[in-house]
Parts: structure tokens; sequence; C-alpha cells
């Protein structure tokens, strides 16, 4: 067996091939395309190869798994404190994956499918859309606040100003003629970005018909079609947690521990696991608490304990862990009915 280190760039890639002894059987550089990676593997056979996780090391991945070569995609972090070197090079990097390989030291990443990963650029699109069309509202809110008297009046009568109504009464202010320009170029770009929002939101609703699982976690408070789809998409395969611990490990939503002695010190929380899944369970915590008494009694017992920040991650970790059950046992959630006899 020979063993593959791939140091993975946009347009090329350093490779550095071991055989079990741990010898180098070649080391170069690779442009990315299928074809020369097959004229650098010329004569080789019975090979493995890994890859660090990367914005674009999937290419190199769809690539490998074309030509039937066995590939694990390696944790950078992880790479770098198992094997961290002063002197940094692509030829030693390529080595360094290659001989951890060959070690079975790899700190391996989960490999997703080409079709969950066509799923997640849905999702982050939107996202991304999303994102851009509140700063564009809260540039078009700044530059109202910064008119004169009678303009802020006439504005604060609407109460949303991102409703039909609220955009024909922006349309109709009478500001200077710099700014009525800077209004137009503002609302132009919202009605853009919003016609861009209603794109995805079709693909999202495709994605969540053909997705089972997604349509069980829109049964638990607080989760609409979007973060359904978002937390379907981001766990995949629910089958690669042990357990409901590394499940919230994962997400990132359990404190980081520091132990010394007989004294134990719990912080804040990791952040170092699927920020998207974290992100789509904290945000749904406040709908899921108007939506459901027994969660808002558990995250009222929790602020009381520990304040309202840690009350809400604590909250955040147990709508994971219906999850978790839901999807194990494929059933809906099930609310609990009490009985006030």
């Amino acid at each position: 067996m020979n063993y593959m280190g791939i140091d993975h760039h946009r347009q090329y890639s350093h490779v550095t091939l071991l055989d079990e002894e741990g010898r180098v059987v070649k080391s170069g550089r690779v442009v990315n395309l299928r074809r020369e990676l097959e004229n650098f593997l010329c004569g080789v056979n019975g090979v493995k190869a890994v890859v660090e996780a990367g914005r674009s090391s999937y290419t190199m991945v769809d690539i490998l798994d074309e030509m039937g070569i066995e590939t694990t995609i390696a944790h950078p972090k992880e790479v770098k404190a198992i094997a961290k070197a002063k002197v940094k090079t692509d030829q030693r990097d390529s080595y360094k994956l290659a001989h951890l390989l060959r070690t079975s030291y790899i700190p391996e990443v989960f490999k997703r499918s080409r079709e969950n990963r066509s799923s997640q650029r849905v999702l982050r699109q939107r996202a991304f859309y999303v994102a851009k069309q509140t700063a564009v509202k809260n540039r078009l809110r700044a530059l109202l606040a910064q008119q004169g008297e009678e303009i802020r009046q006439e504005a604060s009568r609407v109460e949303n100003l991102f409703t039909a109504k609220g955009i024909r009464v922006v349309e109709k202010l009478a500001l200077p003629e710099r700014e009525a320009k800077m209004m137009g170029a503002l609302l132009k770009t919202y009605h853009h970005l919003q016609d861009r929002i209603d794109e995805t939101n079709a693909l999202v609703h495709e994605l969540y018909e053909t997705t089972p699982s997604a349509q069980l976690i829109q049964t638990v408070p607080g989760f609409g079609k979007f973060f359904s789809v978002l937390v379907a998409v981001e766990i995949e395969d629910l089958g690669r947690f042990e357990d409901v611990r590394k499940f919230h490990a994962y997400a990132g939503v359990i404190p980081s521990t520091h132990s010394s002695g007989e004294t134990t010190y719990h912080g804040k929380i990791i952040k170092a696991g699927n920020r998207w899944l974290r992100w789509a369970t904290v945000e749904a915590v406040w709908p899921g608490l108007r939506a459901d008494f027994d969660l808002r009694c558990y995250y009222d017992r929790m602020k009381r304990r520990k304040g309202a920040n840690s009350a809400k991650v604590a909250t955040a970790r147990r709508l994971l862990t219906i999850i978790y059950r839901m999807l194990k046992e494929n059933r809906p959630y099930i609310p609990y009915k009490r009985s006030w006899k």
C-alpha cells in the first residue's frame, strides 16, 4: 500500500507518496486536474490519500473518488497540534500528511456526499442574502434617523418600514435631493435582495420536500422550514455520533472546562463545532419558548440558577437533545400534555 499526502491549494497541490516503510516514492507539484494526477500516479498501485479540510479541498476529494482512491479528510487544526513544525513548506506539509496517514494518526473530518454539499450551498446562499438585506435595512433606518424632525415623525408612524405600506411611506418622504437618491438606491437593493431570497426559498422548499428528517425536525418548537432543513443537512448522518453528548460537542454548545487538582472551572461554550448548527438551534430558542410551555419552564429555571445567557445555551442544548432522540426513534416531536385536575 502507498500513502499519498496532498497539500491542496486552489490551482495546484503538492503531493508526496510514501510506501509502507515510509520511504518517499514520489513528490512534486500537480495541477488540480484528473489527468495530471493520473500522470503523477502512473505505474503506482494500491493508494490511500489524505487531504486537509479546506474551502476547496472537496474538488480534489471528488477527483480521487472518481479514480477509485480511498480518501481521508483531515482536521487542519488537529493535524497542526499533532505534527507542529517551525519550518512550514508545501513539501513538508504533504509529507507530514502522508506520514500520519501511514501511521493511522490522521484526525478525520466527516466526509460529506456531493448532494449534501450542494444542499449546504443553497442554505449558505440564502443566509448570505438575508445578512446583506439586514445590512441594507440598517443603513436605511440610519439614513432616516439623520433627517429632520418632520421626516422622522412621518416615518415613525409606520410600525414596520419593510412592509408594503411601510415602503410606500418611505418612497413618499420629502427627502433632500441627495438623500432621496441614496434612499432610492437602498430600496432598489432591498427589493433585489428580496427577489433573490424568494428564489432561494423555493430551493429550500424543494429540499424540505425531499428530506424526511427535516420534516420531523420542523415539529420541534422554534424550528421553521429553513432551520429544519439547515439542521438536517448539517447532521446528514446521525449515526456518526455515539451519543447525545458527542452531538452537543459537535454543535459547540458545551461549556469549556479547566481542571487543575481539586478545582474545576466551567467557562463559556467551546464554539469549536459546527457554527451553522449552533446558530440554528440558538436562534430557535426564543420562538421555541413562545410555542412550548415546558421549554419555557426549563428556560426560566435555568435562568434563575445561571443567568439569561447560560439559560439560552442550555435551552439550545435541550433542543438538540430532543432532535437527537426524535431522529434516533424516527418520530415527530410530541409535546408533554399536563393534566390540571
